[in-house]
């Protein structure tokens, strides 16, 4: 079988390897059908990306058939059709007790820690396998894994009905997160530098489209929200300066979410945190998202809408790669296709 795997800074290999066997009882063996192509597999490639270890088979939103299980999986079968949770976790530290074990200290995450899911074949324990309705078609079900950063984002902002939110970041992400948004009853205002990319928000339910470059951001909230601020800002962006712009812009009670990994310094006053008693958390990945987020794409309430622009047969990976270096601009979401 062929597979792709990242030995150092840009450098892609396709490769040759045996399909590999089952090891445990509750393991099964997956025929990949689709592998999206994410941002942090673009870092992970350039070595941008400090968490990863190399040599690595890159790839974690994946979506495949199930071909064999071990003896002791019980609630999957032959050809069952199955998105893959691309976490591991220990089940017992104090994150994975309470909740999320998406930042479990034992955090091992498929495609940067372990080898994803860039090749034709992969075994993977039964427990991170989501049955899929056989009519979600793959190219639609591929986007199963970017939906749930969204719905972890939305938990962890606590969105809900009449919330008005500022969503910073019109990338992939950043629509994942409107969609689920609306879908959770919030009105979006959502913001970015690239007006192709803020065109395409308001085409998916954007409210309020804001392009930074032309506009004064705090005031377009305050005209929005008729002075009150926003009630949640998610930061998909994860910049000093988007990161900063959360606490003059959020409202008396409201609540921060940052999903970004910067390592800059910011620069942020406590006075604004405690005087409008602030919420501010991280989301990192995701944590029991996936169940509901498949609910939504089997009933028609999330779908691509667009959000796939690129497709490209496995063989051709280095090209893909190649492309979104060259286009970025041109590129929301590009996906690698398996035996098609």
């Amino acid at each position: 079988m062929k597979i792709a795997r990242v030995y150092g800074k840009d450098d892609l290999r396709l490769e040759e390897e045996e399909i590999p066997k089952i090891a445990n009882a509750n393991d099964v063996l997956i025929k990949t059908k689709r592998v999206g192509i994410c941002g942090s597999d673009v870092h992970l490639y350039h070595g941008e990306n400090p968490l990863a270890v190399l040599p690595r088979v890159i790839g974690h939103e994946v979506v495949g058939e199930v071909v064999e299980i071990g003896s002791d999986v019980k609630n999957l079968k032959k050809e069952d059709h199955v998105v893959v949770e691309p976490i591991r976790y220990c089940g017992k530290c104090y994150a994975c007790r309470h909740g999320m074990p998406n930042v479990c200290k034992e955090l091992s995450v498929f495609g940067v820690h372990e080898d994803g899911g860039m090749r034709e074949y992969f075994t993977v324990p039964e427990k991170q396998c989501y049955i899929l309705d056989k009519k979600l078609d793959w190219d639609t079900a591929v986007l199963a894994e970017p939906y749930t950063i969204g719905a972890n984002a939305t938990f962890r902002g606590n969105v809900g009905i009449g919330d008005k939110i500022l969503v910073q970041g019109a990338g992939p992400i950043g629509i994942c997160i409107l969609k689920l948004a609306k879908i959770k009853g919030a009105e979006v205002m959502i913001s970015d530098i690239v007006s192709e990319k803020l065109k395409f928000a308001k085409q998916n339910g954007a409210d309020r489209i804001v392009n930074v470059l032309n506009e004064d951001i705090k005031e377009a909230v305050k005209d929005w929200t008729g002075n009150e601020g926003v009630n949640k800002v998610i930061d998909a962006v994860g910049t000093t300066k988007t990161f900063e712009l959360g606490f003059d812009v959020t409202s008396p009670a409201g609540t921060i979410v940052v999903l970004g990994f910067s390592e800059d310094d910011a620069q942020i006053k406590q006075l604004p945190i405690t005087k409008k008693q602030l919420t501010v958390v991280g989301s990192r990945l995701q944590a029991y998202q996936f169940a509901n987020v498949i609910r939504l794409m089997e009933s028609g309430n999330l779908k691509s809408d667009g959000l796939i622009t690129h497709k490209f047969k496995f063989k051709e990976v280095q090209k893909a790669f190649d492309f979104v270096d060259e286009h970025a601009e041109k590129v929301k979401k590009m996906i690698l296709t398996f035996g098609d």
